[in-house]
């Protein structure tokens, strides 16, 4: 088999493995918010006050956020050090193995205060995985990738993420569709079970992909950062702040969409939550298709005014869409959901190639997944409860487009300081820089 074709075979299981493990990942982590949003509050959050009840749910919910910089940190040192191949590995099993057990956590009403304490430890765990998960993913397949497809082939990467919110919200329609004793008494639990499954099917396709070629040419010269973390942080700190900055507007645009939008239609609205979803599903096919034409787009056009673009639709795409929200009439709502979604999917189909290529090839891993996770910090943790807070203070939707349009000028401002190297992803020139 010739360098060529072979090089190609890996980048497609690279590809493929890529968007199964995120795929798996989304899908835990979307089913955790689906449950957070309308299901959890009764179960280990119970409160004579409703709202107090969603809150402290959707709080579980922001909790794995605020976990994934220690899972960044972690996984970001091993992926820099052993590989990106092996942490992925870890990352998966970990991730499966804290929402398996979800699935069989005791509720408030028969274990107390010991069960919302399980639930936010096993969203740790999750939070955790999730935080060294996406750098690997996305590097695995931009690393393997070459110069003039990183945008594509990572943008596919990127729909696995919706991929993942897809089946979470398949497995949960069901269920939502019971009578409410039914659901609250054991069918929630099956879609948490469902992962076990998936993990199985994620590990063997992550253990046929071979390791990172710009990893392996870094270990082979001897560029292995012996601190990533510490030599990441004097040389390209201000990267990953700008990195953290430039993530808001996909993370707050996606996370309100997906997650608070469930909320919404039932007390913005007066909509029910059946409803709400047969207008986010369709929608999110958007996603799935729009995402890959905008990566191949960034690689002819510039993946940088791809970014910077897309950041400025979404500065004013969250009036339209709420504008149209309150229509509350289907095809004007999926219309907005439609627009959001288009906007939402040219910023984010870039991100990997865009922030990969602005860190050297010895420090990627540690760069992208903590600048990624401090990021979603920043946005998604806590979009539904500052929305939430907002709507019950103000109650009209202005101050949540206001909101989500403010975080994504941030974004813009930050995207337009971020550097990004054109160089060929197989250019080692870079790990000299990083050497101890």
């Amino acid at each position: 088999m010739s360098v060529q074709s072979n090089r190609a075979r890996q980048r497609t299981k690279a590809v493929v493995a890529s968007w199964v493990g995120t795929t798996i990942e989304l899908y835990d982590n979307a089913a955790y918010g689906l449950a957070a949003s309308l299901i959890f509050a009764p179960l280990f959050f119970p409160s004579t006050e409703p709202l107090v009840g969603t809150i402290l749910s959707l709080s579980s919910f922001a909790v794995g956020f605020v976990a994934r910089p220690l899972g960044a940190v972690v996984f970001g040192h091993f992926g820099d050090r052993v590989g990106r191949k092996t942490t992925l590995i870890v990352t998966l099993i970990m991730m499966g193995t804290a929402t398996c057990a979800i699935g069989l956590l005791p509720t408030y009403d028969q274990v107390g205060l010991l069960a919302p304490v399980l639930l936010v430890i096993c969203r740790i765990l999750q939070g955790i995985s999730v935080g060294g998960e996406y750098g690997g993913a996305v590097l695995m397949t931009v690393e393997h990738a070459g110069s003039h497809w990183r945008s594509f082939f990572g943008s596919l990467v990127n729909t696995g993420t919706t991929a993942g919110l897809l089946l979470a919200n398949l497995a949960f329609l069901p269920v939502f569709s019971l009578p409410r004793e039914d659901m609250l008494g054991w069918a929630w639990r099956i879609p948490f079970l469902i992962s076990a499954v998936l993990v199985v099917v994620g590990y063997f396709v992550r253990s046929a992909v071979e390791e990172s070629p710009d990893f392996a040419r870094v270990k082979e010269s001897g560029g292995v950062a012996s601190r990533p973390i510490e030599q990441l942080l004097r040389h390209n700190g201000h990267t990953v702040l700008l990195l953290a900055f430039a993530i808001l507007a996909a993370g707050v645009s996606f996370t309100m969409a997906t997650v608070y939008s469930l909320t919404y239609g039932p007390t913005g609205l007066g909509l029910g939550n059946d409803t709400m979803l047969a207008v986010l599903l369709p929608a999110t096919v958007i996603i799935l298709l729009a995402i890959p034409v905008f990566g191949a787009l960034a690689d002819r056009v510039g993946v940088r005014r791809v970014f910077l673009i897309s950041a400025a639709s979404l500065v004013v795409l969250p009036f339209a869409w709420f504008a149209l929200l309150e229509t509350r009439q289907y095809w004007l709502m999926l219309l907005g959901f439609a627009l959001l979604f288009i906007g939402y999917s040219a910023n984010y189909a870039v991100v990997p190639a865009y922030f990969a290529q602005a860190f050297p090839p010895a420090l990627r891993y540690t760069g992208m997944s903590i600048g990624f996770t401090s990021g979603l910090i920043l946005g998604n943790a806590f979009a539904p409860t500052i929305a939430t807070t907002l709507f019950n203070a103000t109650g009209s939707w202005y101050s949540l487009a206001v909101y989500m349009g403010g975080t994504a000028l941030i974004s813009l401002i930050a995207g337009a300081f971020l550097r990004y190297s054109d160089a060929d992803a197989d250019a080692t020139a870079a790990v000299a820089t990083t050497a101890p």
